[in-house]
């Protein structure tokens, strides 16, 4: 419970104990982010192993779970501090039960849910976008997306992929593709961050390198790690260095 004076005035009301377990709060929140990263590895290992799981124990499932638990610590965190600046900033004469007031926030949020909270989720989002960008560089579609001829040419399937293999900066091969969350374009990690950062040090906006694309400010937040693309890359390669051997 907050502390506070024995004149009972508001002004002195201390809520360093409540604000401390926001912050432990706040630092198991990362525990969630953690589990989401071990969860999509999992799964992208599962399709590059081309393993069979029930939709009872998949990882997709399991990030949904994940995604559940992050939205509702989040609104959690929001009603509790809801509850401090309510009292902050009206300063009442009686303070009110913080307890049933956090509940009652808490509530209201968790009423507004929705299945489409999850495609604000990054982790989630992402997730769902490298597993499908996989499947699409093994030549696998899920039962919703084959609507082509069953049989896949993979030869045809692994040109086209190298395509994307580039980085439009360096013109080599990527080892650590990074994503543009803005236009979709992938660049090599350290060449995209020298890029933006020599564009800030002369105070100017850098531009995607991709030929045509029209967005001109990436930001370092832009980017995020590809990881179906970089496991795509080196599956190429050992397959390669098979056949050469």
């Amino acid at each position: 419970m907050p502390g506070r004076s024995t004149s009972g005035s508001t002004g002195f009301i201390s809520f360093s104990g409540v604000e401390s377990a926001l912050s432990s709060l706040k630092n198991f929140q990362s525990c969630i982010s953690s589990g989401m990263d071990a969860a999509s590895s999992v799964a992208l290992d599962l399709v590059e192993t081309q393993t069979e799981v029930s939709s009872e124990y998949s990882m997709d499932k399991a990030m949904i779970e994940f995604a559940i638990m992050d939205r509702e610590l989040n609104h959690y965190i929001k009603a509790v501090q809801s509850a401090i600046n309510h009292v902050k900033e009206e300063r009442p004469e009686k303070i009110p039960d913080l307890k049933l007031l956090v509940e009652k926030n808490f509530v209201a949020l968790q009423n507004k849910n929705s299945d489409t909270d999850f495609e604000n989720n990054e982790k989630f989002v992402q997730f769902k976008q490298q597993l499908k960008e996989l499947k699409k560089q093994y030549g696998l579609q899920g039962e919703r997306e084959a609507d082509g001829p069953e049989g896949v040419d993979e030869d045809m399937i692994v040109t086209q992929s190298q395509t994307n293999f580039i980085c439009p900066i360096t013109q080599l091969e990527m080892k650590k593709p990074v994503k543009n969350k803005v236009c979709g374009h992938t660049y090599e990690e350290e060449a995209i961050v020298r890029m933006i950062e020599s564009k800030h040090r002369r105070r100017k906006k850098a531009c995607c390198p991709k030929i045509g694309c029209s967005h001109t400010d990436v930001k370092m937040s832009d980017l995020v790690q590809d990881e179906a693309l970089r496991r795509a890359i080196e599956s190429h390669n050992k397959k390669r260095n098979r056949h050469s051997e």
